[in-house]
């Protein structure tokens, strides 16, 4: 069966790795906004009896999701036989819990919609907290791929003496996971968040590591504050500047600047979401899964 990939506008890098990688021909579209802020989408190529595969991260979802919508209702309409979507960034998967009477749990209804669009959805470390699988909420298959050998490989071929530092003790599986495979240490800090851009960090008893290059490794890097406080109470402990590396670089508002402002010596991600720190490539962790796919999917 033949299969196309689509770059929505944003993604067309990395749609075009995987075009290569996987021997798929990029479909044509034009997606664009009229002046009065709706979208257009128009599906070039025939789409008619093949397989899509739909390449879009998904931060700032609010703003794709209709151009996402449209354009698998137009494919639907084509004669489409099934659409996979890449989302390397998953949103509203903080969302998980009625905190208040009336809140919406957006991560279940950002899912059941995503389910009706995909036949299923290849991701990269969703932020799971409260949720065991995706299973709770997703209804279509979702193939769930971890960046952590990634991470652990850069590391390993970029720091010397790495001391690796997990932001608090949710992160202390993955961090954990990174610095097996990266051979080096790992120290887990305390934190408590007292609001959307405040937290405050204890920072244990690092004495016995000094001589360690710290690098701060978090799955997701949105206000940066963590970050840039973590970066302040290990300078003032006497650390080297820091390195900090996130798998999918948010960076709301003036994040990026700020975390170099606190001292970062240097901060790279993985391009789940195109950035300028961007430094990482997700294609390979991407492809061995993809190939299964495209191959095994008729």
């Amino acid at each position: 069966m033949d299969w196309l990939i689509f770059g929505l506008p944003g993604n067309e890098n990395l749609a075009t790795q995987l075009s290569e990688q996987l021997q798929i021909p990029c479909g044509a579209a034009t997606i664009r906004h009229f002046p009065d802020g709706e979208s257009y989408v128009r599906i070039l190529s025939d789409v008619q009896n093949k397989n899509v595969l739909l390449v879009m991260t998904l931060d700032h979802p609010d703003d794709k999701l209709l151009p996402l919508y449209f354009f698998t209702l137009a494919a639907r309409e084509q004669g489409v036989r099934k659409i996979g979507l890449v989302a390397p960034y998953l949103a509203y998967m903080r969302q998980d819990k009625l905190f208040h009477q009336g809140e919406a749990v957006t991560s279940g209804f950002f899912a059941h919609l995503l389910s009706q669009l995909a036949d299923w959805i290849v991701t990269i470390d969703p932020h799971l907290h409260r949720r065991a699988s995706m299973s709770e909420i997703y209804t279509v298959p979702v193939t769930v791929l971890h960046a952590a050998h990634l991470i652990s490989k850069w590391i390993k071929d970029n720091v010397k003496n790495a001391l690796i530092v997990g932001p608090d003790s949710e992160s202390e599986q993955w961090v954990k996971e990174v610095a097996r495979e990266a051979d080096v240490p790992y120290i887990v800090l305390e934190k408590v968040r007292k609001g959307d851009r405040q937290v405050e960090i204890k920072v244990p008893d690092v004495s016995r590591w000094k001589d360690h290059r710290p690098v701060l490794v978090d799955d997701i890097i949105s206000t940066a504050r963590t970050m840039a406080i973590t970066i302040q109470h290990l300078i003032q402990a006497g650390f080297h500047k820091p390195i900090c590396v996130g798998v999918h670089p948010i960076f709301a508002g003036n994040a990026f600047e700020e975390l170099k402002a606190a001292g970062a010596e240097k901060i790279i991600s993985c391009d789940t979401i195109p950035h300028a720190s961007n430094g990482i490539s997700v294609s390979t962790l991407l492809l061995p899964e993809l190939l299964s796919m495209t191959r095994d999917k008729k």
